[in-house]
């Protein structure tokens, strides 16, 4: 809706004064105006619409059709210029169609304000500006016009007062000189300023007068004495009037009073020596008010002062009462009872009152005669604007009250009105008509009522007009509603005479039956709890004589807002993280309009996207880091739409560490070393205390330091206190809960306790000896807290047990004492008993120990061996007399010398190894022998000085065992129906060997089952190959060997293979050796077309291994091969090369490292310890051991890919000789040292990875 179609429809607003201005508290048009506020009817009503507040009163007309002005705003006087504002904003504000021009007038006078402009382009406002430097000059009475074409508004009359600054005249006051007992008046004559005004009298120093019963100010601001006193006498009377608004205190002129006393015998009143005479009985009299009678006149609602100050003396007491009638429930009494006050006064407040002033001497008294009057007021309401249509007779009536009874003035657009008969219009009383009212009797007309205490203006504005229904709605508003709620759709009509309504949904007539649908009276349309079928088109059709207008409305109701995942209640502990949740349904139309907005305790929570925000919002979840006690409440999620909201509330308990215990209270109970403390737990923070932790500090040996003394129940909130002596204490507590301990409590005053003897001895008394001839004595000394006193010192006390002996004593100091000169492990009884200067400790417990230990001397005798098997034996003997161990018995010894294995006897070893027993025994159990060897054993008891002699050697063997696992097995020279295995003897045979169990087993490929199994005794010793034939062809074997004794055979070693299958073409070719430094080889002379077979070997002392294999074929010339030259197809195979000769240097350097500083390739060696990791093969290649020029060297391996044993054996027969005839050199040692470069043949073979073209 564009703010031209807006209706011109006026609302309470606040008058907008300057912010220094102050309003004189007078009776004002606006603040009568302020007492009542129509209440609004119907929008659509031809009934005026009126609303009244400080500013306007109007009614419900668009500004779309011509009007005469309202004044909407305007400042009300009296305004009065503080002196340090800057400027002074008077305002008057209209709107009208056309828009309203603006005059103003100043006393009665056109006036034109300064920097002012009527500019018709800009009628929007009329206030004007004055600035301070001069304000002066425009003191007086403002009034604002507003007026169009159709008429003009008025303002009632806007006082501006520029008051001056408040000072005291400069004049010379002289002395006031009295007698004792006579009546004083110090006139203060305050200026006149800016209210309010206060008064104060003080002397020069700034001290207050007092005041009381015979001294009091009055509210004109003089100061009364009742009677004056001797002690009145001073010259430093001043009177001090404070404006506080203007913030302004100015001083009188300091007044005297000399009071002259009354003496006995007519004596000088400057005698020292004189005696005060009382003052004469004075009958009593007014200072204030003169007179017998007062007239007070006020107006209703004001404050009602009434005051009455004596003289006399003695000092009268003042009564009030009211002739004829009660004092009034709100009568207050001040200044002693000389001030009588009523608080909004009322009119039946008026009447004659009197006051009565008595002493002893008699009475006085004065009436006053209260008059309450009124200043005019609206009856009921102000005079309400009209529209009429033409020929109707208009009847403005303005009802006024008042006292004095106000008097009416008409006037018609700010002219006087005339009452004239000879037209239509007329006034009769406080009524003016107009008569078959015409379109030219449309005007702004004001009615003006006032007397003595003040006026009312009220400016109406009258329209006589016929039109047809203007619809202010928009048409095709769209209306949404959630399913159940309300919705009242508008229908907003302007017109004259009033229009008929009627609504019709879908070309079809709303029925009101049923009680969900109603027509209200401002001609909207009302529908309760909506259903889905409700959506739809209304139409709205005004009409009256002048004619018809419609107007459609869109109503979709949609699905109401839910949560559907409420948050839920939580216990948190403070420091962590709280998480609510809150998920809702609601309309996907309106999904622009949702939101979820959480609250804690009714208050929004104040959400930040700062990085150090405690409070974290997305996506329905509110998540609250490092939660604290504040962050308790209850968390209302709020889900809500642009039509309607759901909530859900969960409370949030933090669990936190208790608070400090408070009120720390210590009791004395027996003694000052048996106490009893109390104290009042702090809040447990939603955790219940589980127990209370009483701490001590004392100030003699670690001041500064708490300790723990003691733990009580968390239901529990004493403790009783045993205490040592000669300690100052303080106490303190804090407790515990689950979430942890809470913070201590505030440490009580200190509680001294007098010293005493100890209460206990040393404990964890321990007896050594160190030496054989002496016996060392050691205790954990007494705290310095168990002192109790001072001067502790201990007694130690020993005798020999089980004899006859008295007891040695000693005094010391330390916690250690040494008995020397004992005999040799002998048994002690000792006690250790405190004391210091106030007494001796409790009667020590008896500790019994022994003198020092001696190595024992005598070895077990009898020593008997018992080999249970090839690694374990028993071993037995007869235990040493506990006399020759001389100490505690630790136990006993087993050593035992591996002499020679009995493979070979003249191979001498010296393998000792031992186990110690401990306790006195027998017997014992020796396991980790090897088998088949010669051993001594002794055995010797031992304690905790050391060890005894070895006792008689016994020497034993052990029995044969089987055999290790071989290190290594291979195949090779795989034929259709046999395979040659390799393999090497075992490292430790444990025996002698009497050959091996070869087993093997016919493997099916596809499920890997065992088919046929067959088993070879190979009963010749010293072989390391075997031809196995009889096998089928192109089949998968598992191989297991093992080697065996005259005790059996070892574990197997597995090792598969396959037989040799369809033989393929070609035989292999071998390039000459490439040296290490190159990191590629090119092949040249292949033949376009063909299928290769490249392997690069890696050659060593060892062994040859396959590092790299492929299959590659070879282009045709002019084919696809033209994307590269040969070049580029050099420069693959080169970079393939370069890969493997990596991987060669790598393991050469390894090989060099691990063979450095050895032998190499002496027979025995080889045999016993064949470097398993290097000869691991494939399951297609063979390992062949060299021992000497008829084997093959070891670790030389190759499988014929044809099956053509011929080149595996001239490729197998490289060994040891070939190295030798190239540029390989060796160390004295044998070690490898150099590279090699001649023909390097042989090696394992891998599986290829399929055909790669090569360009020939």
């Amino acid at each position: 809706m564009s703010k031209s179609s807006l209706p011109c429809k006026f609302q309470v607003m606040p008058v907008d004064l300057h912010q220094h201005v102050l309003v004189i508290p007078t009776v004002s048009v606006n603040q009568l105006r302020v007492m009542r506020v129509m209440r609004v009817v119907g929008t659509l009503q031809l009934v005026l619409l009126l609303t009244l507040t400080s500013r306007a009163a109007g009614f419900n007309i668009p500004l779309e059709v011509e009007q005469p002005p309202t004044i909407i705003t305007h400042t009300s006087g009296p305004i009065v210029a503080l002196p340090f504002d800057n400027t002074v904003k008077i305002r008057c504000e209209a709107r009208g169609n056309p828009p309203p021009e603006y005059k103003w007038t100043k006393d009665g006078k056109v006036f034109i304000p300064p920097h002012f402009t009527t500019n018709k382009t800009n009628h929007s406002d009329g206030t004007f500006v004055l600035h301070n430097k001069h304000l002066l000059q425009f003191q007086g009475k403002y009034r604002c016009y507003a007026s169009n074409k159709l008429g003009t508004a008025m303002t009632e009359e806007i006082e501006l007062i520029v008051p001056s600054i408040p000072k005291f005249p400069n004049e010379g006051i002289d002395p006031i000189v009295v007698k004792e007992g006579d009546p004083i008046i110090l006139h203060c004559n305050p200026p006149e300023g800016v209210p309010p005004r206060q008064i104060y009298w003080m002397s020069i120093g700034l001290q207050h007068i007092e005041k009381d019963e015979r001294v009091s100010m009055g509210i004109d601001g003089n100061l009364y004495f009742s009677n004056a006193l001797q002690k009145d006498s001073r010259r430093d009377y001043c009177c001090f009037a404070s404006f506080p608004k203007i913030r302004r205190i100015v001083q009188k002129t300091a007044m005297a009073v000399i009071v002259k006393s009354l003496k006995a015998d007519n004596e000088s009143a400057d005698s020292v020596d004189a005696t005060p005479e009382a003052p004469p009985v004075r009958k009593p009299g007014l200072l204030l008010p003169p007179g017998v009678q007062t007239e007070k006149l006020l107006l209703k609602g004001e404050r009602l002062q009434l005051e009455c100050i004596p003289h006399g003396y003695p000092t009268p007491t003042i009564k009030w009462m009211k002739l004829g009638d009660k004092m009034p429930s709100r009568t207050k009494y001040d200044n002693y009872g000389k001030l009588l006050i009523i608080s909004a006064v009322e009119e039946k407040d008026g009447g004659k009152y009197m006051c009565i002033a008595e002493n002893s001497a008699g009475k006085a008294d004065h009436y006053f005669d209260v008059i309450v009057e009124e200043p005019p007021k609206w009856q009921t309401e102000p005079p309400q604007s009209q529209l009429n249509v033409s020929g109707s007779d208009v009847h403005i009536k303005c009802a006024v009250s008042g006292k004095p009874s106000p008097v009416i003035t008409w006037r018609r657009n700010a002219g006087l009105f005339r009452d004239d008969s000879q037209k239509n219009s007329r006034v009769l009383d406080d009524t003016l008509i107009i008569h078959n009212a015409r379109p030219e009797d449309s005007a702004v007309y004001q009615c003006d009522a006032s007397n003595s205490h003040g006026s009312l203006l009220a400016n109406i504005n009258i329209m006589i007009m016929n039109m047809a229904p203007r619809i202010l709605t928009r048409d095709h508003q769209e209306y949404a509603v959630v399913l159940g709620g309300d919705i009242i759709m508008n229908c907003s009509v302007f017109s004259s005479p009033p229009p008929s309504i009627s609504w019709a949904k879908d070309e079809t007539p709303v029925t009101t039956e049923g009680g969900r649908f109603a027509i209200l009276q401002d001609r909207s349309f009302q529908i309760i709890r909506a259903e889905k079928n409700d959506s739809g088109n209304y139409v709205c059709v005004a009409s009256n004589t002048e004619g018809k207008s419609a107007v459609t409305a869109v109503l979709d109701v949609k699905d109401p807002t839910k949560i559907v995942d409420p948050p839920r209640e939580a216990q948190i502990i403070s420091g962590t993280t709280a998480q609510f949740t809150c998920q809702a349904e609601y309309d996907k139309s309106l999904q622009s309009t949702f939101e979820v907005v959480w609250r804690k305790d009714g208050e929004k929570i104040p959400l930040s996207f700062e990085e150090n925000s405690r409070y974290l919002v997305a996506d329905g979840l509110l998540q609250i880091m490092n939660v604290n006690l504040s962050d308790q409440g209850f968390y209302t999620c709020i889900a809500r739409t642009s039509l309607d909201e759901d909530n859900a509330t969960a409370l949030l308990t933090i669990l936190d560490v208790p608070d400090a215990p408070k009120n720390l209270t210590i009791l004395e109970l027996e003694s000052p070393r048996n106490v009893s403390l109390s104290w009042v737990p702090g809040s447990d923070h939603n955790s219940s205390v589980t127990e209370f932790i009483v701490e001590y500090e004392e100030s003699q040996w670690e001041p500064g330091r708490w300790r723990e003394l003691q733990k009580v129940p968390g239901i529990q909130a004493t403790a009783e206190l045993a205490l040592h002596g000669h300690l100052n204490y303080q106490f303190r507590v804090y407790a515990v809960n689950a979430v942890g301990p809470g913070p201590p409590s505030e440490p009580t005053k200190r509680h001294k306790t007098p010293p005493a003897a100890p209460d206990r001895n040393p404990e964890n008394i321990k007896i050594q000896g160190h030496l054989p001839h002496q016996m060392d004595i050691s205790w954990e000394p007494l705290l310095p807290i168990e002192h109790n006193g001072p001067g502790l010192e201990y007694k130690v006390s020993y005798r020999k047990l089980g004899v006859e002996d008295v007891w040695r004593e000693h005094l010391v100091k330390r916690h250690s004492f040494v008995v020397r000169n004992t005999s040799t492990f002998v048994p002690y009884e000792i006690k250790i008993q405190s004391r210091n200067s106030h007494g001796w400790g409790p009667e020590p417990k008896l500790v019994t120990g022994y003198s020092g230990e001696d190595v024992p001397t005598a070895a077990p005798r009898d020593v008997a061996v018992e080999v249970f098997n090839t690694t374990v034996l028993r071993v037995s003997w007869t235990p040493v007399p506990p006399a020759t161990v001389r100490g505690h018995l630790g136990g006993y010894d087993v050593h035992w010398l591996r002499k020679r294995s009995l493979l070979n006897p003249n191979n001498i070893l010296d393998e000792r190894q031992s186990m110690s027993f401990p306790g006195n025994r027998t017997h014992a159990i020796v396991p980790g022998l090897e088998p088949f060897s010669e051993y001594r054993l002794t055995v010797n008891v031992f304690n905790k000085k050391g060890n005894g002699p070895h006792s008689d050697p016994v020497t034993f063997s052990t029995p044969e065992g089987v055999p290790e696992q071989v290190p290594i097995l291979t195949t090779s020279n795989a034929q259709k129906d046999s395979v040659l295995l390799v393999w090497g003897p075992p490292l430790e045979a444990n025996g002698i060997l009497t050959g091996y169990l070869l087993q093997y087993h016919l493997i099916n490929e596809t499920t890997m089952e065992v088919v046929d199994s067959q088993e070879i005794n190979i009963n010749v010793a010293d072989t390391t190959q075997w031809w196995l034939e009889g096998l089928e062809e192109g089949s998968l074997y598992r191989i297991h060997l093992s080697a065996c004794t005259r005790a059996g055979c070892g574990p197997p070693l597995a090792q598969e293979c396959n037989t040799a299958a369809k033989a393929r073409e070609g035989n292999w070719r071998i390039s000459e050796a490439v040296n290490t430094s190159q990191s590629f080889h090119i092949i040249d002379g292949l033949k376009p077309g063909a299928v290769y077979t490249v392997r690069l070997m890696a050659k060593g002392l060892l062994d040859n291994a396959s590092i790299f294999e492929d299959v590659i074929q070879t282009r045709v010339k002019g084919a696809e091969g033209r994307r590269g030259d040969l070049s580029t197809q050099g420069w693959f195979i080169g970079t393939m090369c370069a890969v493997a000769l990596l991987t060669l240097v790598a393991l050469m350097a390894c090989f060099v490292r691990r063979n450095k500083g050895g032998k190499y390739a002496v027979k025995e060696k080889e045999d016993l310890h064949p470097d398993v990791e290097s000869h691991r093969m494939n399951d297609d290649t063979f390992c062949e051991y060299s021992d000497s020029d008829e084997k093959p060297l070891k670790g030389g391996s190759l499988c014929s890919l044809n099956g053509d044993g011929a080149l595996g054996d001239s490729i197998s027969r490289d060994s040891l000789v070939d190295y030798a005839d190239g540029e390989v050199e060796f160390n004295e040692d044998g070690s490898f040292i150099g590279e090699y470069s001649g023909r390097k043949r042989g090696g394992s073979v891998s599986e290829p990875s399929g055909p790669s073209p090569v360009t020939a």
